[in-house]
């Protein structure tokens, strides 16, 4: 459980430096860049060795139908980063995109998974994703994209659905089968 809880204080400090430390992080400099990245690896190792490691015990068996509310969250939101990464339609009516996907991307996990360990990760990186976007909000302007292509837009849906399939694949051979028992 220390490990869990010490690899999210580490990602959310090294995320939130920049908006909460500006001048700390205005006097690293360019060095700013490789201390952040650092400490979300750090962060990020420690957050798997913990969750990994954590026996919790479970709060509530999730409902069987939760499993398929998850993938379909889960799709929205890998297409979400796809969509930031092509600024879509989707991007530019959403003020940051990858930032809500990962609220998606933790709230799915909190319905499809039951034990404590799943809900202090996916809760805390939940929690972390709304805090970056308020804080964001408060000091960024609203970002403007050029118009969209219908090509950028099929792209973004086609490039959403291929990396969905592949970590589902992934997450079944290391963990739990998100798509079900394949027979």
């Amino acid at each position: 459980m220390t490990a869990l809880v010490l690899g999210l204080a580490l990602w959310s400090a090294a995320h939130l430096m920049p908006r909460l430390a500006p001048g700390l992080h205005a006097r690293l400099g360019r060095s700013a860049r490789g201390v952040v990245a650092g400490l979300v690896l750090l962060g990020l190792l420690l957050m798997i060795f913990g969750y990994g490691a954590w026996d919790a015990a479970q709060h509530h068996v999730p409902a069987p139908w939760t499993r398929h509310l998850n993938n379909l969250m889960m799709l929205v939101a890998v297409y979400l980063f796809a969509a930031s990464g092509l600024k879509t339609r989707a991007a530019a009516a959403l003020r940051h995109p990858q930032l809500f996907a990962v609220t998606l991307w933790a709230g799915a996990h909190l319905l499809a998974n039951g034990d404590w360990a799943s809900f202090v990760l996916f809760g805390g990186l939940g929690l972390w994703a709304v805090t970056e976007m308020a804080l964001l909000d408060v000091r960024s302007p609203v970002p403007h994209f050029a118009p969209s292509t219908t090509a950028r837009e099929v792209r973004a849906v086609i490039g959403g659905v291929v990396v969905f399939i592949l970590i589902g694949l992934v997450h079944g051979w290391i963990g739990p089968n998100p798509f079900g028992a394949m027979s």
